[in-house]
């Protein structure tokens, strides 16, 4: 009994924002940008809602896995930006595909909610309790990013990623997963009620590298697989520095990294499963592949999870 990912899909945002733009908006340059984080361009959503780009994500997700929206038993989204307070994105999304037997809720956990998700549907699959779950990863960072501080509106953008899950009799695809989260460092990475993102760029950087390194060797060491067996890493776009470090750090060749930071900036949760459904897209990552996916973010959270696609 165990869990397959039927379907993938993706929205980001028409307007492209690049640093050049940036250079005219703050003291910063196309040079600084790209050493210090490896972005080149990120999308912002001007016109599109949290919950408009996660209907086009799910939606071509559905038609991935060929699956009716109505069939979904359990709708989770991952954000940090929704567009009320309450009702969750999760209702307004299931409203808006039509979706009349699943419940939803949203789940946050930042830049790691996309991991958290999927590690609440697997439960929920392998439980019986659901056949077909909707995971969705969506943000809208320019809302609450300070365009006056070049220090952080450099690094985020806007975008959405899906997957479609399924409950199987055959070897789950999710082979093994960890999360973990530390409140005590909360100061590190947030953004206050109603207020703009914060972060500790120097100290957010050692503990990212550290924390994302343990918990890939925790979840390889559960799962009986050494790093030379993994396919492909899809890490969290956060920064292309600490992708290149963890690489290195779990010895792993940066050619077996998948990066799309230089286009899309940091979309927190949906950073993921962004890469993801571009990573299949590409041709990079075949059905039977093992993959290993990674993430930090604001909580501080952060977890692991090794698939075999």
């Amino acid at each position: 009994m165990g869990t397959k990912i039927a379907g993938t899909g993706i929205y980001l945002p028409k307007e492209v924002l690049t640093n050049f733009d940036l250079e005219k908006m703050v003291e910063t340059s196309d040079e600084w940008i790209t050493t210090r984080t490896g972005i080149k361009e990120r999308r912002i959503a001007k016109e599109e809602s949290v919950v408009e780009m996660a209907k086009e994500a799910s939606l071509q997700a559905l038609e991935g896995a060929g699956v009716d929206a109505k069939d979904i038993d359990v709708v989770i989204v991952a954000t940090l930006t929704p567009d009320k307070r309450f009702p969750s994105t999760a209702c307004l999304l299931q409203a808006q595909l039509g979706i009349d037997k699943a419940y939803a809720f949203d789940l946050s956990a930042a830049c790691s909610g996309f991991l958290y998700a999927l590690e609440v549907a697997d439960g929920l699959l392998r439980s019986g309790k659901a056949e077909k779950v909707l995971v969705v990863g969506v943000e809208k960072l320019s809302e609450i990013v300070d365009w006056s501080d070049r220090s952080t509106c450099v690094l985020f953008g806007d975008g959405a990623g899906a997957v479609v899950l399924e409950r199987s009799e055959e070897e789950s695809d999710i082979l093994a997963s960890k999360m973990y989260s530390d409140g005590s460092l909360w100061d590190i990475l947030y953004a206050d009620k109603c207020g703009y993102i914060r972060m500790k760029g120097r100290e957010l950087f050692k503990v990212a590298v550290r924390n994302m390194e343990e918990a890939c060797r925790e979840v390889l060491k559960g799962a009986g697989v050494s790093p030379e067996e993994i396919s492909l890493v899809i890490p969290h776009q956060a920064n292309v520095r600490i992708i290149n470090s963890l690489a290195d750090k779990l010895e792993i060749p940066r050619d077996k990294v998948f990066v799309n930071i230089d286009r899309y900036g940091n979309t927190s949760a949906a950073s993921i499963p962004i890469a993801l459904h571009e990573a299949i897209e590409e041709g990079k990552l075949k059905r039977g592949d093992l993959v290993l996916m990674t993430a930090m973010g604001g909580g501080l959270t952060w977890g692991a999870l090794l698939l075999r696609y």
